[in-house]
Parts: structure tokens; C-alpha cells; sequence
């Protein structure tokens, strides 16, 4: 029986194909048992009889594979990961090794395949659904050879009929586009293993469990550089870890470099620069005997070809590569297009294993893709230099929109932390002439950030940038071009570079001037910088003049209640403080106090400013008391207000611990400074000029309590984090070194207390001026250690010198100058000149100015009184040491340090009246509360025992 279609008679209708059948089985003739006949295409094959047979069951005894490996190495754990997610029995198992191309897929399931115990053991290219029916006709010729002649989509029917009714094998469908196209096969799979690769990353839920692949290890990958690139013979492997860095630890891209500097006799180094110059190049770069399509740049270009169909994703990929390749900001991408758009090509993008999208509002993308997105290619219709560079200008726009515009505040720094990143990479991706508005921009506000937190030389590096591109872009006299040399200047001071800060103030208050007018808002600014700067060189003569014209002006053209009005009225009386001029400042103070509370409210941050800043000047003024209280009412309200973490809660800490520490209370002082200095460096971090500063003062209350230890040891750690962190030439750095060789002469250690004190000395004459009052602190210093050390000569010559450069500089009333006064009265009477002594000391004791309460004045006349004792005229020295000792006792208590040293001097000047009954009880109670209120280690308590014990042995 004959016909052209239908059913072959006597034969079963054969299943319908995998994705449906092109043809059908017909009988050419009479059925015989020699030879079928079957049409397909217009063409007649005759099949053996065995064509129709079923593969038989024993057909995979010997061991049925394709699967061999290349060269392998490392991935241990992923292994592993696969061992152990294979290791259910029953039903079949289909796990998924998803990632992005050339990460590794395919040589990591050929490895793990080729060691499976699996009698049968097939690899089918699955990228699409053609590969895949033409990927199991292969199968079905290898378990049975004599279905050669069948039609392959039959072929494929009997491999899945074979699969279906047995156990025991593994199938690895390789570079599967979409899970749609293997659901069919899967379906019909009951048991066995099936291992998936493939770069997409989502729709797995249905079909498999999904594994992520990442990149290589560090090492695995220089280790597959080097046994590729040493394949024929040893080679100079130097710059290899170099150049797997660069290439991210990619697998493919590893390779495909390691593959061209052995074939072309590259060497590492050579190829890392090469891959600077002509990236699109190197990308691109195959090799004889190599697959012309398995590379960085092939690879990805077929996989954007797959998103056409969302343009937003090319776009987004383009944009992406612009920046830091991991913790993305989601929503820095906010604009870009509608969220339903904008969620839609990320997705598709992270579903195709291009992007991570790590759930946490952050996206990752492989540095190596980023590099590629962004090297323009005219042959590339998804890297067009257009397209690259349109793609460079929206990474900037979207960042300058994403900054706060107020970057100091606490709030806004997570932000900024998140963003930074990213800026960094997108300018150090591009030369500066490519920059825009938008780049400038973001460069202004990220450095205005890192100066914040004390990371100058970045925000320097920025500033420089943004001010040059909008000199560039907009013109010198733009305003955003005058904020942004503002902003400059501001950075130079801040890393004490005086020298090109002021210059540039002044430049900038020039041209706001011509250009906005001495009235407006933004050159009142400019002048008030500029005045501040003056503050920091020393030069008040030019600074409080200013300070004063600013607060006029404004007062004027702002009104007396403006913030700016108040802020002007703040720094004038911080300038009249630093000119010892407290009877100007402290009125000014509480005023400003005063108006800040009533225009802003107590608890503004402003009105906390001022109230520290009085305190501050209470301080200043020797009223602790006042000062502590004032102290420790803004610290509660800090706390309060801003919260414990906020700088200006651990500013307000820091302060009344030093407070308490001036008025002798250790024991409050130094738990505060300790918890002071946690706190810094968990907020803000160890290398935080503020956490430097609170280290330096712990430092200090060690010494004061004569910890001399731990407080060198203290010392020297911070003096070379501010090397390290700021330079040597920083003001803070500088003081820094001051600190360390006060602490080495605390401790006798004079010889390297010189010469730190003389390094000091050279340097601050030469960062700030020898008029400087720091350099002038420093000769004080210097001529202190020269007189400790016996050197009287040249204590006297440097005193002297001194005394008479603070009045110039300072005026003869400032405290500085009293102080250099009264030194100098010490050094002539230690040389015996107690005629030179006594008129000086009395001169210095000149209360008018500090009054007579101030700490410095007690100092005074306690110096004084010794030196009437030296003279012999025990008669005025032990009146003025008993008047001092009820002032101590009154002004900062009976158990501050100074009081207890007063104690002591009284009751040596009893001892040399020969008043004994009088000298050892006062000695007595002196030790008894040295040893109560002061540390063990404390110097003092060696002193007052001594002398107590002279006096009982006389």
C-alpha cells in the first residue's frame, strides 16, 4: 500500500518534535525489512530498519561524552558549590551558573562535567532553540550510530525518549540566551542532571536554581595569565598581577591577554600600556588559532545586540561606565528616563548578568565592561564617539544633580560618602578639557566635602579642577567661577598654605567687587574670608579693621538681625580675643549670644557657636567657673539638639574636658578627652584633623598628670599622623611637634627637646613668618629649654629678643607679651640678677589687664614673691605667697595643681624665715593632698616630699 502523506502503514506515528516537525514520515513502496524510504525537502533517504528501533537501553554502557576540558585552574570553592548542589537524588536536578560573558561559565561546567561519574556526560550549545534539537541529534547519534540518516529533529526525539526513561546522566546546556528556549526539553526530563550556563540572571525560578559566578580570585587568575603566557617556555611574567588587575580577573579577558602577549611576545608591562593607549584595540585583539568571536569586545557587543529592543539599557550601560564599578546609587539614576522605563533597563540589563543589581539600592558593573563601554569605537554601533561622550556629559549632569548643596552638614554626609566614589572615577576617566558645568560642579561639591573631613590634598586636586573648568567654560568673572576660587583659596587655608590662600582671597574680593559690587551678599563674603585669613597669619592689624568694615557694611546692607550680620559680629570679637583685647571681645560675645538666641532660637546651631565661643573667652579671661558652666550647659544642649554623634557635640565635649583640665580636674578631664577621641575616630575617623586635635589634648591632660608615657607615646603617634595627613609645613603639624618637645623637656629629656624646639622654631619662621605669634611661642619655647639646659646666655639673648618682638607684633598689654615678660624676669634671676628681675616682674604683674584673678596674674605675683624670697626680703615674699595662696585656693580651688604649688612655695618661704612650726604641718597637708587629688606619677609629689623631708631634718 502506497500514498504521498499521512501515516507510514504498520508503524507507529512518531512523536511530534521538539519544537515541531518540518516534514513526515512516508513509505517509499512496499514495507520490506531492508530499507525505509522517507521524503524531507524534496529529498528520498533509505534508513536502516534499526531507525525505527528505540535506542537501546545498554546503549550508554561504555560511557557516551563530549566533554573534555582546556586549561583550568583555581575555582575550588565553585566546584564545590556544584558538588554539593548536585547531590540530591530523585527527580531531575537543574541548576543554573549564571554571570557575565567571559566571566568563566563554560570552562567551569566543563570541568566539573568531565569528573562526574555520569555514564552519560553531553555538552549542547543552547544559545538557541536550532542548537539546542541540533545539540541532542548529536546525542542520539553517539548513543546510537545508525541514526545517521534520520531527520535531526528525530534524532533529537529519540535522545529525549532515551533521557526520559533512564537515570544516571548529565546534560550541560551550554550559553542559554532564555530559559523559554529550554522549557520545552526540561519539561520532558523527569530525573537526571542538568547543569545550565548562561548570562542572564533572572527568570530561573520555574526551571532551575540559580548560582552566581563571579570573577576569579587574585591569584587564580594570575595563575592562568602565567600558564598560558609560559605555555612554551619560561617568560618574564613581571606586571602580571598588574595586568589581571586591570582586566578586573576576568576569565576570558585573562586569557585573551595572556593568549596575545605569548603569540606576539608582549610582555605584561607592555600590554598594560598598550591597553592604555589603544583599548578599543586590545579588546578586540584575537589570536592565531584562536575563536575570532570570543572576545571582551565580541562578546558584549552580541549581548547589546540581544537589548535593541530597550535603548535605554545601551544608554544606562554608557552612562554607568563612567563611574566607580561598585555600590552604584540606584537612584543617582533618577531622571534619566520614567521609573517604569528606568526599572526596565535595569532589569533587562541585570538579567543578561551586564549589571549586579544588589538589592541594597546599589548596581555593580564589571570594571572591564566599563572600560569598553567608554572607548569609543566607530565600528560599534553601541560605543559610537557620540554616544560615548553624550553618555560622559549625563554621568555628570546626574551626579551634580545628586550632591546636597550644603555638604557640612552631618546629614548630608552619607550621601556624599556614596557619591564620591564615583566622581573620582568619572574625572580620572577623562582629561579635564572634556569637562562641563555639570563636572565642575560636582567636583566643587565633593571637595567641598573631603575638606570637611580634613582630606585636603583630594579636595585641593578638585577645587583646582572645577575652578578651571568654569574659568574655562563660563569666564573668570562668573559668579560660579568666583565661588569656586573662593572655595579654593578656603582649601589652601585649611592645609595652612597662607601664602597662595590670601593672595587669592584678595583676588577674589577684588573682582567680586568690580563685577557685583561692594555691597552684595557674596563680596560681604569675600571680605569676611578675607579678614579671617589675615586672623591666621598673625597679621591683626589688617585683620580687625577689616572684621569691623565687614560688620559695618553688612549691619548696613543686611540689617543688624541677619545671620550673616551675626556671623561678621562673632568673628570680630574672636579677633579682638586673639589680639588679648577681652574687654572688646567678651561684650561682643554676649551680645552676639544674645541676638543669635533671639532672632534664630536657643537651640540653633549658631546660637551653640557662640555660646562655646564665650565660654571660651570666659576661659580666656581666667574665669574656669563661668567657663565650665557655660561649658557643660552647651554640651547638654548639643547632645539635645544635634545628637551625641554631631561634630559640634564632640567640639563642645573636647572643650569642657580641656576646661576641666585648666582648672585642675583630671579626674573629670581625662575620661572625657578619652571618650572625646573614640568618638572622633568613630565618627569621623582616625585621620580627621579634629580627631588629631583631640588626640594631641588627651596627650596633653597625660602630661599634666604626669603621665609622661603614655603622653610622649601619645604624642609621637599624632605628630605623625599630622605629617602623614596634613604635611609637614601644616600649622597643626607644626604645633604638633611644639607639643612632643614640651613633653621630652617634662620629662628631662633635653637634648631632644632643643632640637625638636629648634626644628620648630626654623619652620614656623619660615611656613608663617617670624612675627608670627606661633613662631614667637616658639622662640619663647626654645629659650625656656636653653635655660632648663644651664644655657642662661642664650635664654637671655632669645628672651629678650622675644619680649620685644611681642610688643611690636602683639602690643605691651597682650597676655602673650606678659608672658614673655615674666620669662624673661625667671631667666635674670636664675643668673643671679634679681635687680633686672623684681622691676620686670613687677611690671608684668600689671593687673589691669587681666585682672586679678586670672590664672596668669596668680602666676605673676607667686613669681614675684619668689623672687623678693631670693633677695632676702622674706618679709614682702611670704605676705605676697599667702595673699596668692588664698587667691589660688578661692579662684581654682584647693586641689588645682597651681594651688598646690603655691602651698608649697609659702611653706619653703617659712622654712627659710625659720618658721618650721609653721613650714612642716603646711608641707605636710600640701603632700597629704598632692597624693589625694594628683596621680602617683605626678613630679609634684616628689617635690613636696622632698622638701618636707629637708625641713624635718633641719
Amino acid at each position: 500500500m502506497t500514498g504521498t502523506s499521512g501515516e507510514a502503514v504498520g508503524q507507529p506515528a512518531p512523536p511530534a518534535g521538539l519544537h515541531g516537525s518540518s516534514g513526515a514520515i512516508v513509505a517509499g513502496g512496499d514495507v520490506t525489512a531492508s530499507s525505509t524510504q522517507v521524503i524531507e525537502a524534496g529529498q528520498a533517504f533509505v534508513l536502516p530498519p534499526e531507525a525505527y528501533a528505540p535506542i537501546p537501553d545498554d546503549a550508554a554502557a561504555g560511557g557516551v561524552s563530549n566533554i573534555g576540558t582546556d586549561l583550568f585552574v583555581g575555582r575550588i570553592d565553585e566546584l564545590a558549590t556544584l558538588e554539593t548542589a548536585f547531590a540530591r537524588p530523585g527527580e531531575v536536578v537543574v541548576h543554573a551558573v549564571h554571570g557575565l560573558g567571559g566571566v568563566g561559565k563554560s570552562a567551569l561546567a566543563a570541568r566539573w562535567a568531565a569528573r562526574r561519574p555520569e555514564k552519560v556526560r553531553w555538552w549542547v550549545t543552547a544559545d538557541t532553540p536550532a542548537a539546542v534539537d541540533a545539540g541532542m541529534a548529536a546525542l542520539a547519534r553517539a548513543l546510537q550510530p545508525g541514526l545517521t540518516g534520520l531527520p535531526a529533529e528525530l534524532q533529537g526525539e529519540r535522545a529525549v525518549a532515551w533521557l526520559a526513561g533512564h537515570a544516571g546522566w548529565l546534560l550541560v546546556l551550554d550559553n542559554v540566551e532564555d530559559p523559554v528556549h529550554i522549557r520545552p526539553l526540561l519539561d520532558r526530563l523527569p530525573g537526571g542532571r542538568v547543569l545550565v550556563t548562561t548570562r542572564r540572571a533572572t527568570g530561573w525560578h520555574r526551571d532551575a536554581t540559580a548560582i552566581r559566578l563571579g570573577v576569579f580570585d587574585p591569584a587564580e587568575a594570575v595563575d592562568l595569565f602565567t600558564r598560558i603566557f609560559s605555555h612554551h617556555g619560561p617568560r618574564n611574567t613581571d606586571g602580571a598581577d598588574a595586568v589581571c588587575a586591570e582586566l578586573g580577573y576576568l576569565a576570558l579577558a585573562v586569557e585573551q591577554a595572556a593568549a596575545y602577549c605569548a603569540e606576539t611576545g608582549t610582555s605584561p608591562r607592555e600590554y598594560l600600556d598598550m591597553l592604555a593607549q589603544w583599548p578599543a584595540t586590545m579588546f578586540a585583539a584575537g589570536t592565531a588559532g584562536g575563536d575570532s568571536e570570543r572576545t571582551i569586545a565580541r562578546i558584549w557587543h552580541l549581548t547589546l545586540n540581544r537589548l535593541a529592543d530597550t535603548p535605554l539599557a545601551g544608554s544606562l550601560l554608557r552612562i554607568l561606565a563612567w563611574y566607580a564599578p561598585d555600590n552604584i546609587p540606584r537612584d543617582l539614576l533618577q531622571g534619566l528616563a520614567e521609573p517604569p522605563q528606568l526599572a526596565t533597563a535595569i532589569g533587562r540589563l541585570a538579567a543578561y548578568s551586564m549589571i549586579t543589581d544588589n538589592h541594597d539600592g546599589t548596581l555593580t558593573i564589571h570594571r572591564l565592561l566599563q572600560a569598553l563601554a567608554r572607548t569609543p569605537d566607530a565600528g560599534d554601533t553601541h560605543r559610537t564617539p557620540e554616544a560615548v561622550d553624550h553618555a560622559r556629559d549625563q554621568a555628570a549632569a546626574l551626579l551634580a544633580e545628586a550632591f546636597s548643596t550644603d555638604v557640612h552638614q552631618p546629614e548630608t554626609w552619607p550621601r556624599c560618602r556614596a557619591l564620591l566614589p564615583h566622581t573620582d572615577a568619572l574625572t580620572r576617566h577623562h582629561t579635564p578639557d572634556h569637562d562641563t558645568t555639570h563636572t565642575a560642579h560636582a567636583l566643587d561639591r565633593a571637595a567641598a566635602y573631603q575638606s570637611g573631613q580634613g582630606s585636603l590634598t583630594p579636595a585641593i586636586h578638585a577645587f583646582q579642577r572645577a575652578l578651571a573648568t568654569r574659568d574655562r567654560v563660563l569666564g573668570g568673572d562668573h559668579p560660579h567661577t568666583l565661588t569656586s576660587r573662593n572655595n579654593l583659596a578656603h582649601a589652601y587655608q585649611a592645609a595652612g598654605d597662607l601664602g597662595r590662600a590670601i593672595p587669592l582671597f584678595e583676588r577674589t574680593l577684588a573682582t567680586r567687587e568690580r563685577v557685583l559690587g561692594g555691597d552684595h551678599r557674596h563680596t560681604l563674603t569675600s571680605r569676611n574670608n578675607l579678614a579671617h585669613a589675615y586672623q591666621e597669619a598673625g597679621d591683626l592689624s589688617r585683620a580687625i579693621p577689616l572684621h569691623e568694615h565687614t560688620l559695618t557694611e553688612r549691619e548696613r546692607v543686611l540689617g543688624e538681625d541677619d545671620p550673616q550680620t551675626l556671623t561678621s559680629r562673632n568673628n570680630l570679637a574672636y579677633a579682638y580675643q586673639e589680639a588679648g583685647d577681652l574687654g572688646r571681645a567678651i561684650p561682643l560675645y554676649e551680645g552676639t549670644l544674645t541676638e543669635r538666641e533671639r532672632v534664630l532660637g536657643g537651640d540653633h546651631p549658631d546660637a551653640l557657636a557662640s555660646r562655646n565661643n564665650l565660654a571660651y573667652a570666659y576661659r580666656a579671661a581666667g574665669d574656669l567657673g563661668l567657663a565650665i558652666r557655660l561649658y557643660e550647659r552647651t554640651l547638654t544642649d548639643c547632645e539635645r539638639v544635634l545628637g551625641a554623634d554631631h561634630p559640634h557635640t564632640l567640639t563642645s565635649r573636647n572643650n569642657l574636658a580641656s576646661a576641666y583640665k585648666e582648672a585642675g580636674d583630671l579626674g573629670r578631664a581625662i575620661p572625657m578627652h578619652e571618650r572625646a577621641l573614640e568618638e572622633y575616630e568613630r565618627v569621623l575617623g582616625g585621620d580627621h584633623p579634629d580627631t588629631l586635635t583631640s588626640r594631641n589634648n588627651l596627650a596633653h591632660s597625660y602630661q599634666e598628670a604626669g603621665d609622661l608615657g603614655r603622653a610622649i607615646a601619645l604624642y609621637e603617634r599624632t605628630l605623625e599622623d599630622y605629617e602623614r595627613v596634613l604635611g609637614g609645613d601644616h600649622p597643626s603639624t607644626l604645633l604638633s611637634r611644639n607639643n612632643l618637645a614640651g613633653a621630652y623637656r617634662a620629662a628631662g629629656d633635653l637634648g631632644r627637646a632643643i632640637r625638636l624646639y629648634e626644628r620648630t622654631l626654623t619652620e614656623r619662621e619660615r611656613v608663617l613668618g617670624g612675627d608670627h605669634p606661633d613662631a614667637l611661642a616658639s622662640r619663647n619655647n626654645l629659650a625656656g629649654a636653653y635655660q632648663e639646659a644651664g644655657d642662661l646666655g642664650r635664654a637671655i639673648r632669645l628672651y629678650e629678643r622675644n619680649v620685644e618682638d611681642y610688643k611690636r607684633v602683639l602690643g605691651g598689654d597682650h597676655p602673650d607679651t606678659l608672658t614673655s615678660q615674666s620669662n624673661l624676669a625667671y631667666a635674670y634671676r636664675e643668673a643671679g640678677d634679681p635687680g633686672r628681675a623684681i622691676p620686670l616682674y613687677e611690671r608684668t604683674l600689671t593687673e589691669r589687664v587681666l585682672g586679678g584673678d586670672h590664672p596668669n596674674t596668680l602666676l605673676s605675683r607667686n613669681n614675684l614673691a619668689g623672687a623678693y624670697q631670693e633677695a632676702g626680703d622674706l618679709g614682702r615674699a611670704i605676705s605676697l605667697h599667702e595673699r596668692n595662696v588664698e587667691d589660688y585656693e578661692r579662684v581654682l580651688g584647693g586641689d588645682h595643681p597651681s594651688t598646690l604649688l603655691s602651698r608649697n612655695n609659702l611653706a619653703g618661704a617659712y622654712q627659710e624665715a625659720g618658721h618650721l612650726g609653721r613650714a612642716i604641718p603646711l608641707y605636710e597637708r600640701t603632700l597629704a593632698d598632692c597624693e589625694r587629688a594628683l596621680s602617683p606619677e605626678h613630679p609634684a609629689i616628689a617635690v613636696v616630699r622632698a622638701n618636707l623631708e629637708r625641713a624635718r631634718s633641719m
